[in-house]
């Protein structure tokens, strides 16, 4: 798809985006939130080549991994009495936050409640989906949850025909980076898995993510696991007013530096509000984008850490991005509120909460 700022962005000598998260190789790449060039493919499946009449079709695609796509299921409708984001039905955002990089919105006190109430939703569904990760569970199966989970309380799956993607929340396994989907995949004993969800609900977005462990995994991927927490973890402790969008990256990036991983440079955390994807742009890697935080502002941190190289390739379904070199990636996210005394995360775990496997 072309939002309208695609040229402008291009004379910038910028590279375009994935609509979910932003790619962002220097300040221009800010003029507009979620660019995305997609393939010429879409539809949830690759493209299959090879095989001659009544033969069947042979995948082709350099896959730099095991995971490989399923089959996926129609796209799950929503009740009309839900209130939807402008995209529902033609798959493009209306809406837009601000153009510049150093505007960043300051939400209202009705704005900041509203996020509550859409956060607190995003949290009980990511707790429903991890609760229900096991091994022999499809992903598709976490979709059907997260879906219905989302709507029993009123809420639309936020990445549901979001630039057309297909599902209502992404599920990435081991390789995969972000953006995965659901699909028939079992996950399998031995795997990690993030489960990514955003639920709009009163006119305002809740994003979050998590990644869980299926079954007996080794102990490089629980460390892989627990070094991006603790990493997330400590980039939130950095924040609060006058501190600089850029320390974010520069603490990430000192975190992970003594165990050998990297952070994703190219897939990035955002602002969020009543707008799914919106400044400021939160790398999680050294730079030298602008912006300095202020009460009212609010935004993701989601770091992306690998335990090889941080490039990617995008597979020909037009989302789906896994590591260069095949080894795995993990991610944590949440929605956070600037305050006067430093930071609120609006999709905080509760007591409800599964503890994590190291607080067990």
């Amino acid at each position: 798809f072309f939002c309208g700022l695609l040229d402008l962005l291009a004379a910038a000598g910028c590279r375009a985006a994935s609509p979910m998260q932003l790619i962002a190789p220097g300040p221009a790449v800010l003029l507009a939130s979620a660019l995305a060039a997609r393939p010429a493919a879409r539809g949830g499946r690759p493209f299959c080549m090879g095989g001659g009449f009544g033969a069947a079709a042979r995948d082709t695609f350099k896959y730099s991994g095991k995971v490989r796509p399923g089959k996926q299921s129609p796209k799950r409708s929503v009740p009309k009495s839900i209130s939807k984001p402008d995209y529902w039905k033609d798959g493009q955002p209306k809406a837009r936050g601000p153009m510049l990089p150093w505007q960043i919105q300051k939400k209202s006190e009705a704005d900041i409640e509203g996020m509550r109430a859409a956060g607190r939703i995003a949290r009980e569904v990511l707790d429903l989906a991890g609760a229900a990760v096991a091994p022999g569970v499809t992903t598709e199966a976490i979709d059907a949850l997260v879906h219905e989970a989302a709507v029993s309380r009123g809420a639309y799956p936020s990445p549901l025909n979001y630039h057309g993607f297909p599902k209502s929340c992404c599920t990435s396994v081991n390789e995969v980076i972000c953006h995965g989907i659901p699909d028939s995949t079992k996950l399998r004993d031995g795997d990690i898995v993030n489960i990514d969800i955003t639920c709009y609900y009163g006119g305002y977005h809740g994003d979050c993510s998590e990644t869980f462990l299926v079954g007996e995994v080794d102990e490089a991927g629980r460390q892989l696991v627990k070094v991006t927490h603790d990493a997330w973890q400590a980039a939130i402790a950095y924040c609060a007013p006058g501190k600089e969008y850029k320390g974010i990256g520069a603490i990430i990036e000192d975190y992970i530096a003594p165990h050998g991983y990297s952070t994703v440079r190219e897939f990035c955390g955002h602002g969020v509000g009543s707008v799914f994807h919106e400044t400021p742009n939160v790398i999680h890697a050294r730079n030298n984008e602008p912006g300095t935080m202020q009460v009212g502002h609010t935004f993701t941190i989601e770091p992306m850490i690998c335990e090889g190289v941080e490039k990617h390739i995008l597979w020909r379904d037009g989302w789906t991005a896994t590591t260069k070199d095949g080894k795995r990636s993990a991610q944590f996210e949440h929605t956070l509120l600037v305050t006067p005394d430093g930071i609120e995360a609006l999709t905080a775990r509760t007591e409800n909460s599964t503890p994590f496997w190291w607080e067990k």
